[in-house]
């Protein structure tokens, strides 16, 4: 008998292909995932997935695509542009709308002019995506109606309380890509070069080694939300794929890092065989 649960995809950039391993490994097990809520990474993930993409076919068609193909040269506000993310989900989500998809979704930007998070529900799948992944500085923002939207992980790394709005009486499994708090320093030392790819070449300008500072602590401030979050929130389980040698940013093989989520879910497999008699309890 399957297991209906929602998950809340959190984000990552390149680790996002996590998401895709943890997804095939739950429904090997039995699951039926009834709603998804995804920030960044874990939008693009999730919109395909409910677009009624299997994790198989979204890894064949993104490891056919060269990663260093995804991105452009950036204008204004912004290092780079993500034009080639664009055409790729261009082919998976077209002119879908929400009410579209196959599973029902959410997804969460930040809006600049409002300072307040965004519940992305309805319109077009794509540009909320395109929205949910505007790393501020990196891509520029997106105008999505009255809205200046960027990275929906400034406010709401792991979507927890979006994916248990979707359906409240069901279970939320979690999906974190970052480490436990004890492992931060151990898996990202600080060495004084450019963590992010984009500024080794540039790596001794000053403007370079600036950038790097504040992103390095735009990561700290972001670990530690997600994870007090994730403490008021309480998923039902939480899976943390071991991704975090992975940046952002990072050429990765697609399959290897899929794979890095399926053993996250084996990892926690006697967890989730739990899940219901939990749900059942705390309802109760």
């Amino acid at each position: 008998m399957k297991r209906d649960i929602t998950l809340a995809l959190g984000g990552g950039g390149s680790k996002g292909y996590a998401h895709l391993g943890v997804i095939r490994a739950l429904e090997g097990l039995g699951f039926n995932i009834k709603g998804l809520a995804g920030t960044s990474a874990g939008s693009m993930a999730g919109a395909v997935y409910a677009a009624g993409f299997s994790p198989d076919e979204i890894l064949e068609r993104v490891s056919s695509v060269r990663q260093e193909d995804l991105f452009g040269f950036g204008r204004g506000a912004a290092l780079l542009s993500p034009t080639g993310i664009q055409r790729v989900l261009e082919g998976f989500l077209g002119e879908m709308e929400f009410s579209d998809l196959r599973i029902p979704c959410q997804l969460t930007a930040v809006d600049l002019k409002e300072m307040s998070e965004v519940i992305l529900r309805e319109g077009s799948v794509l540009e909320a995506v395109l929205a949910s992944i505007a790393i501020p500085g990196v891509f520029p923002p997106r105008e999505l109606g009255d809205h200046l939207l960027v990275d929906g992980m400034v406010l709401n790394p792991v979507p927890v309380n979006v994916a248990r709005e979707l359906a409240p009486k069901l279970p939320v499994v979690a999906v974190s890509l970052s480490p436990e708090p004890e492992c931060w320093k151990v898996v990202s030392p600080w060495d004084h070069k450019p963590a992010n790819p984009l500024l080794r070449p540039i790596s001794r300008l000053r403007i370079a080694k600036a950038f790097d500072v504040y992103l390095r602590s735009t990561d700290i401030t972001l670990h530690m939300l997600g994870e007090t979050r994730l403490k008021l929130e309480e998923p039902d389980i939480l899976i943390r794929p071991k991704v975090s040698h992975i940046g952002s940013l990072d050429r990765v093989d697609v399959y290897e890092v899929a794979q890095l989520g399926e053993q996250a879910v084996r990892d926690v497999q006697d967890e989730l065989k739990r899940i219901g008699k939990r749900r059942r309890r705390r309802n109760k």
